[in-house]
């Protein structure tokens, strides 16, 4: 179904976004993306550069994360809980939402004028699973967690400090880390590097993610 090929332009990104999502889905990710282009004259979300590419570099990117989700997850009907650290311009959270509307999803973004932009992209694409935290993680009250993604948020050993009071024995990670990715987890410690693995990224042959086995 979801091809390892390497995603090289912008129709090869909606083809295989389109593999993960059904028509409604597309059709919020469409209203999303035009929202976001957007938004993105008033504040800085994504590079300017980038807008013309936006299906490759932020919507696939963000879709190919369900390559490395549970399937009993993706088939869930209900309940369990994915929170995107650092979320942003709502990468890879709103994408994924629009494209699992049964799952819970909580996104954690500190900066206010982010916040509001994502509070109402998840109204206008009636996103209801979907809550936004406008705190720093640090200041959030845990509560335990099925899947943690986390685009640009903190290095690796970072990350996984202040995330570990929602994590679980059954937690999953999934870390798009771009070019670093290696690098970063090769710089842990050994019983870190034993819990990970460095997945290819389907949309720059050089960058990974990060995956805990």
């Amino acid at each position: 179904m979801n091809s390892p090929r390497l995603i090289t332009s912008e129709e090869q990104a909606r083809s295989y976004t389109a593999s993960w999502a059904n028509p409604e889905a597309m059709e919020r990710i469409e209203r999303f993306a035009a929202l976001l282009i957007e938004e993105n004259q008033r504040q800085n979300l994504i590079s300017k550069p980038s807008e013309a590419h936006i299906w490759q570099r932020h919507i696939a990117d963000s879709a190919q994360l369900l390559a490395h989700v549970p399937r009993e997850t993706i088939e869930a009907s209900e309940g369990d809980c994915w929170m995107d650290l650092g979320t942003g311009a709502g990468f890879p959270g709103i994408i994924l939402a629009a494209i699992l509307p049964t799952i819970e999803f909580t996104l954690v973004e500190s900066r206010a004028r982010r916040v509001e932009f994502l509070n109402g992209a998840v109204e206008v694409l009636n996103l209801k699973q979907c809550k936004i935290i406008g705190e720093r993680l640090e200041r959030i009250k845990p509560f335990p967690v099925r899947i943690i993604t986390a685009r640009a948020f903190a290095p690796l050993d970072k990350l996984l400090r202040l995330s570990s009071p929602f994590s679980t024995d059954a937690t999953r990670y999934i870390l798009p880390k771009g070019r670093s990715a290696a690098h970063e987890l090769k710089s842990q410690k050994a019983p870190t590097r034993k819990m990970f693995h460095v997945e290819q990224s389907l949309t720059d042959e050089e960058a990974g993610i990060i995956v805990n086995r």
